[in-house]
């Protein structure tokens, strides 16, 4: 048993793996059984204290001073948060200092270069908003924190 820091998404896939995993070798389980399993694993009586242990903790690296890389209109970033707040169950706004410029201009005959951006990321570690093609304007890597299987939901 240990008290690894996970946020609500990623118990929830770790659950979804136990599930897969537990079924490859003929058994089966609920969802509700491998979520209490997963919570007990990390040293949580049940599902529900790891629920509310978890509810409103930011994903590591979002707190204001945290390190975030991702990409911001597609492309490639490192960053200190500035500032983080959360607004909603999971949702958090961000303040981020880009360590290097990006330029927010997709057109050969001029640039807008952007060092600071502000967004609203969701427990998928994206944004939102997405462009023209339908990408998200921001999308954070996720696999700093803590697990190799980092795909949220929301």
């Amino acid at each position: 048993m240990t008290r690894d820091v996970l946020t609500i998404t990623q118990a929830k896939q770790e659950a979804r793996h136990l599930r897969a995993t537990i079924a490859e070798e003929g058994e089966k389980i609920s969802h509700a059984q491998a979520l209490e399993r997963v919570a007990q694993s990390h040293g949580f009586r049940d599902w529900n204290a790891f629920h509310a242990a978890s509810r409103d903790r930011p994903p590591q690296g979002w707190e204001v001073g945290g390190r975030v890389t991702g990409r911001y209109l597609s492309q490639p970033f490192a960053a200190t948060v500035l500032a983080a707040d959360q607004f909603r169950s999971g949702w958090f706004r961000l303040v981020l200092d880009l360590d290097e410029a990006v330029d927010v201009v997709r057109f050969d005959s001029f640039s807008n270069l952007r060092k600071q951006i502000r967004v609203e990321v969701g427990p998928e570690g994206h944004s939102k908003e997405r462009t023209s093609d339908g990408t998200h304007h921001v999308v954070l890597d996720l696999a700093h924190l803590g697990s190799e299987r980092t795909s949220r939901e929301p």
